[in-house]
């Protein structure tokens, strides 16, 4: 496969798309990025990395970093973490207080906001700096040591954070968190504010084709089973509540993230990673799954 002719081509395809969404303002930090930015990245389980755009330009991660930290607690405890959440999808939007409330403070699953910061406060429990262990995880992943937060965007998320906040509060008093909110927080505003680009988390991502096997590393950072169960997860869950559309346009597991990243896998092929800044209703990159769809379609490769 001629990677470079069909990026190429998904550029030409999607060049109607801009314009059609809108850049997460709820977030001040991000509201000044420039909506018609545009990067992706394919990284095949062989280690190779073929790019379009600003693939190499970091952006904020946001929710991705949901998976880093899902991968990172699975490594620590295993199958325990199931005890605490679930694994279904949500049905609501991703950061419901109804259904978490409806629910007894058990989260539906772990890429909703509440579902990661009982995520993340595992994570607390069995590190002794857990943001860095977490942006270092993703520094290792990615083979990017220069990876850091965008610690303008943890203060506008911690400033603007109200719902959030009302989670952690709410999980709290049901007992869901072992760790005090404030820090939980903290850690959690600090994760999203990961700031990574296209060719980075396309790296990171690379376990999850290969049956858990880092190309980068050359070696496993996951089981194959976990690596299955996250994909899974990824499919069902992923997406914010349009993961039956993105399933039914794209075909494949993918992680998106408010700042307009979205990460995808087909296992055994590659993980492409794409990032424009323009969201559609549901919070995910209008552009980003447009050129998913385009991908899956030219080269006719899904799960499905």
């Amino acid at each position: 496969m001629e990677y470079s002719e069909l990026l190429e081509n998904i550029v030409h395809e999607i060049r109607p798309y801009f314009g059609r969404g809108k850049v997460a303002d709820y977030i001040p930090a991000l509201a000044n990025v420039p909506p018609a930015k545009f990067g992706m990245a394919i990284a095949t389980i062989d280690g190779a990395v073929h790019t379009i755009g600003e693939a190499e330009e970091p952006f904020s991660i946001q929710s991705i970093s949901k998976a880093f930290t899902l991968m990172l607690a699975m490594r620590l405890v295993g199958d325990e973490l199931w005890t605490r959440l679930g694994k279904e999808p949500s049905g609501s939007k991703f950061n419901s207080l109804v259904q978490l409330e409806y629910e007894e403070g058990v989260p539906r699953n772990p890429f909703i906001n509440a579902g990661a910061l009982v995520v993340t406060d595992c994570v607390m429990s069995h590190c002794r700096a857990p943001r860095n262990a977490i942006r270092d995880y993703a520094r290792v992943l990615s083979r990017n040591f220069a990876a850091d937060f965008d610690l303008e965007v943890a203060l506008s998320e911690r400033e603007t954070g109200f719902t959030n906040a009302a989670l952690a509060n709410l999980l709290a008093s049901h007992g869901r968190l072992d760790n005090p909110v404030a820090a939980v927080l903290d850690t959690y505003f600090h994760q999203c504010a990961l700031a990574m680009s296209c060719a980075d988390l396309a790296r990171a991502f690379l376990p999850l084709a290969n049956r858990g096997i880092s190309p980068i590393l050359e070696e496993a950072v996951l089981t194959e089973r976990q690596a299955k169960r996250i994909n899974a997860l990824m499919l069902t869950c992923g997406m914010y509540e349009s993961v039956g559309s993105f399933a039914y346009r794209v075909g494949l597991p993918a992680k998106s993230g408010v700042g307009g990243g979205i990460v995808a896998v087909l296992p055994g092929k590659f993980c492409v990673a794409v990032w424009s800044p323009e969201l559609d209703r549901s919070g995910n990159s209008l552009v980003g799954t447009a050129a998913l769809e385009a991908l899956t379609r030219l080269t006719q490769l899904s799960i499905f």
